[in-house]
């Protein structure tokens, strides 16, 4: 099981077979699904204090 979302997009970046069977998705959908989710998710949230480091830097 993937520990993160980065995780996740990148085992299915490296295996997404199985959506393009039967013209479920399209190569082009999964790419441009993939690049918005690491643009506006993972990395929003890589660039951003998490909550906890809050309480274990600044709880005093």
């Amino acid at each position: 099981m993937p520990g993160s979302l980065d995780q996740a997009l990148d085992a299915l970046e490296a295996d997404h077979a199985f959506l393009l069977r039967g013209d479920v998705f399209t190569k082009d959908v999964i790419e441009t699904w993939l690049e918005y989710k690491r643009k506006k998710e993972v990395d929003a949230i890589r660039l951003r204090p998490h909550p906890y480091e809050f309480a274990l830097y600044f709880d005093i």
